[in-house]
């Protein structure tokens, strides 16, 4: 009876939790929607959800939905990938803009835009190959050195130091390659629209779907590669898989989002600190908290200094250096039992 007592508690803590992290991103999207250069009250947004030829409208049809949407799509499939990530590679140090999966996603936009028009079908796919030769190039090249842990975070860097420069040579030489490639490397969601979000939503669509069908299979690959393989699971394949998931999902957000970073490194780490590592809950609770939290640094980004409006990446920037610097900082002396 204890037990069932104690396992009915932890089921309800989980429950709980969920819920919680599901209001909060109900009041993060429906501050998006509130707040920003010009005020809408509830009454407003209502008028111009039925009336969008009025200013209320036009405001809330052609700027805040698609930046609240934008928001809620990018923080969601990058916590989302930031999990899958650190799973794969036992590693709570990684996340898609530290071992360069960000970055190979926006060089690949850059070489697409460098030498055809940019269209709203082809970015999500360019900047999904692009993040997954990324990931696969830090994956395999660490698997060969039999690095530690924090060596591979090392070499992401470096492969991501390396992208950047390739995206910023593009930019560079053909100056018109890439549209507002300043907010792009920054990343931003201001100025995005329906057209761009509609391909991108339903590569990350699919890949969270993927994400929630694997979760089982994360589970056991946590436990270590000799025990998940005694448990009957083909361990390669999946975790090509679980890299070819968390790809997709990067690479999505990226192609509309820009380089946006540390979501998908803070928000895993908040969602285990609630409920422990247990990819069964941590990945529904990431994907919300994640949705979230990016909406919010959006808000913040609009009212820190109106009517002026900074790029969310530039709020991810100051919140995130010291987060990864702290994990830096704890994981500090534990190399020898930190390997990959």
């Amino acid at each position: 009876m204890r037990c069932l007592r104690i396992f009915s508690m932890a089921k309800n803590r989980q429950l709980v939790i969920l819920l919680g992290c599901a209001a909060l991103l109900l009041v993060s999207l429906a501050l998006s929607l509130c707040l920003g250069a010009v005020w809408l009250s509830p009454a407003q947004l209502l008028e111009g959800a039925f009336c969008p030829g009025t200013v209320p409208g036009r405001i809330l049809w052609h700027t805040r939905l698609p930046r609240m949407l934008a928001t809620l799509l990018a923080g969601s499939a990058l916590a989302a990938s930031g999990v899958l990530i650190q799973t794969v590679l036992g590693n709570p140090l990684a996340g898609p803009n530290i071992i360069g999966v960000n970055a190979g996603a926006g060089f690949a936009v850059a070489l697409l835009s460098a030498f055809t028009p940019l269209t709203a079908r082809l970015t999500p796919l360019a900047a999904f190959l692009g993040a997954l030769a990324a990931m696969l190039l830090v994956y395999f090249a660490a698997k060969a050195t039999g690095a530690s842990r924090v060596t591979l975070v090392l070499a992401g860097v470096a492969v991501a130091s390396l992208l950047n420069a390739g995206t910023d040579a593009v930019v560079t030489l053909i100056p018109d390659a890439l549209p507002g490639s300043s907010s792009f490397r920054i990343g931003g969601v201001e100025g995005v629209s329906m057209v761009q979000l509609r391909p991108a939503a339903v590569y990350i669509a699919l890949g969270l779907l993927a994400a929630f069908a694997l979760r089982p299979a994360m589970d056991v690959l946590a436990l270590g590669d000799e025990t998940a393989q005694s448990l009957g699971l083909r361990v390669e394949p999946t975790r090509f898989a679980l890299l070819l998931t968390a790809a997709l999902l990067a690479g999505a957000a990226v192609s509309f989002a820009g380089l946006i970073g540390f979501v998908g490194l803070i928000v895993p780490h908040a969602a285990r600190a609630l409920l422990g590592g247990r990819v069964k809950h941590l990945l529904p609770t990431a994907t919300l908290l994640g949705g979230a939290f990016l909406t919010l640094c959006d808000v913040l980004s609009r009212v820190l200094f109106a009517p002026y409006e900074l790029p969310v990446g530039i709020v991810l920037s100051f919140i995130g250096c010291p987060f990864f610097l702290i994990l830096l900082a704890r994981r500090k002396g534990g190399h020898a039992r930190d390997r990959a």
